[in-house]
């Protein structure tokens, strides 16, 4: 946390952090109940898009809550969802499960598939229209307020700094936004989230994690079936590894195509990046990409601990909303209009407080008028799914998923209780003489390709000479104590070739590519000494997607 001092400071009702379905849903809320309340939204990618990625097939409830006329307006949704299929993967063969197996808890009714990125933009459109103030480029990079005191607001990054943090002749000093009250909602482990939920000590369990890896393809007319979707378990992870595959038909011959690996994983020879370039080559997924061409390619960490990682929501000068929080329901993959109704619930909290004259406080109700608009329901129901994914693995922990989730629909309450996690994701990894190890076959340029020509498709934006925003507590430890131990995991973990182990005079060094950056999160999740620790770039920095 830190003060304003000599820069130039802004005021606002109400500043919101990260232009997300989360964020931007709260201030078009906020805008629609009183219009008077000035709302302000800074995002730290070029434009509102940008740095977002989801599957996405999204649950239409956060949407019809928020602007019930959506589909009139034009939101850029794809087609509805016309079959979503299970399905088990082993090395060459797929085993479909029937729909009536499938417990009520992974339905969706009324589904659409979407790109998140331009159903971002479009509530960025009509946020703006409701007279909200949205910048882009715009990096958060501290809190606002003295140790312990409540949060009045943001400090924005300073542009214009070398590599060493020297000013260029462009620099130009990060501003101070002052408002009553401060949403954040940066998505899964956010910087400011990350410090402000150690700093008021609001964590419940450990967070779970997962890397969601995924390209966009256009594919032959005669191979595409627009609405149809499939989810997969089993190959290429293997039984102790959680996670899965997916592939969406979107509009206009579109193919979604990712993997989540789930970031609880022990062995430190594993990559996530490797992991989807094998799921690719399946037999139920190469002939779709025959002749394909691949579009985008991005990655991003989502959060799965559900119900019982989520922290306490307000502190003193607002709260935390969407996936900040962690509301992704991680059994359907699903967690866009749980951002959105976060949004819902945390605007009427806060602009009933300012009505009140309040202001720099703790909202009493805020975590009640978020969780009551339907996403406590949710994620109490499916609470135990990740924890038995985790003792049993796919096979049994699946089927043991399936009969608590079918148990609790039945019953109205679940069996077990509340099963808890076992610690945080980066304690899972062994020692690398603990494991066999593996190796990835070289890319093949058709299917499978490397880091360098993937993150390319990321359209990365990164001016080299500014300060490495990848900081590590301790420069020696990857060498000293994680190349020993682990290998080195960074390399394998990280899907955009940002770290390398190499040799200088016959000693290993480890490097940090910063311009490869796909702000996936990866790194301050997983390594195994947390020495990584994410910050923001200069404020347009990193990936500019298009159509994620």
């Amino acid at each position: 946390m830190a003060e304003a001092g000599s820069r130039e400071t802004l005021s606002t009702d109400v500043l919101i952090v990260g232009a997300g379905p989360a964020g931007l849903s709260a201030a078009i809320r906020i805008k629609q109940r009183h219009p008077e309340l000035a709302v302000t939204v800074v995002e730290k990618s070029a434009e509102l898009g940008g740095h977002i990625l989801s599957g996405a097939v999204m649950d239409p409830r956060g949407l019809d809550a928020l602007l019930p006329d959506w589909r009139l307006k034009g939101a850029p949704v794809g087609p509805d969802v016309t079959s979503d299929t299970y399905h088990y993967l082993t090395q060459s063969g797929d085993f479909g499960l029937p729909h009536w197996m499938m417990p009520p808890q992974v339905r969706t009714k009324g589904a659409v598939i979407v790109s998140l990125g331009h159903l971002v933009r479009w509530l960025g459109d009509e946020a703006t229209a409701l007279g909200v103030d949205i910048f882009p480029m715009t990096s958060a990079v501290d809190v606002l307020g003295g140790q312990g005191a409540p949060v009045r607001g943001i400090i924005t990054g300073d542009l214009g700094r070398d590599h060493n943090g020297n000013p260029k002749d462009s620099f130009a000093e990060g501003i101070a936004l002052e408002a009553k009250y401060t949403l954040i909602a940066e998505g899964a482990r956010g910087s400011l989230a990350k410090k402000i939920i150690a700093d008021f000590d609001l964590a419940g369990e450990p967070q779970k994690y997962g890397l969601g890896i995924k390209e966009v393809w256009e594919i032959p007319a005669e191979r595409h079936s627009p609405g149809k979707v499939d989810h997969y378990l089993g190959f290429p992870l293997d039984n102790a590894t959680s996670g899965g595959g997916f592939v969406y038909h979107a509009e206009d011959r579109k193919l979604y195509v990712g993997l989540v690996t789930y970031l609880d994983y022990a062995d430190p020879t594993l990559s996530p990046f490797g992991e989807f370039q094998r799921f690719k080559a399946h037999p139920s997924v190469a002939p779709l990409l025959k002749g394909a061409t691949r579009l985008s390619y991005g990655a991003r960490a989502v959060t799965a601990g559900g119900w019982q990682s989520i922290p306490t929501l307000a502190f003193a000068g607002g709260g935390l909303i969407g996936c900040a929080a962690g509301f992704m329901n991680a059994p359907r993959l699903k967690a866009i209009h749980n951002a959105i109704l976060s949004g819902i619930g945390a605007a009427d909290a806060v602009a009933d407080a300012i009505a009140a004259g309040r202001k720099h406080d703790v909202i009493a109700d805020f975590g009640k008028r978020v969780m009551q608009t339907g996403i406590a329901d949710e994620l109490q129901a499916v609470r135990n799914v990740k924890p038995l994914w985790s003792r049993f693995g796919t096979v049994l922990g699946a089927i043991a998923g399936g009969v608590e989730m079918w148990a609790t629909a039945i019953l109205g309450r679940s069996l077990l209780g509340t099963l808890h996690h076992k610690g945080p994701d980066h304690a899972a990894l062994k020692p690398r003489n603990a494991v066999a190890g593996r190796t990835y076959d070289r890319p093949d340029g058709q299917l499978s390709f490397d880091r360098a020509a993937s993150v390319y498709l990321s359209n990365l934006s990164h001016d080299e000479d500014q300060p490495v925003h990848l900081v590590l507590a301790d420069p020696a430890v990857p060498v000293r104590d994680n190349l020993p131990v682990y290998g080195e995991p960074a390399p394998l973990y990280c899907p955009a070739g940002v770290y390398e182990v190499a040799e200088a005079g016959g000693q290993p060094v480890f490097r940090i590519h910063a311009a490869n950056c796909v702000h996936c999160k990866t790194c301050d999740i997983k390594d195994p000494a947390q020495n990584i620790t994410w910050v923001p770039p200069e404020g347009g920095s990193g990936p500019n997607y298009t159509g994620m």
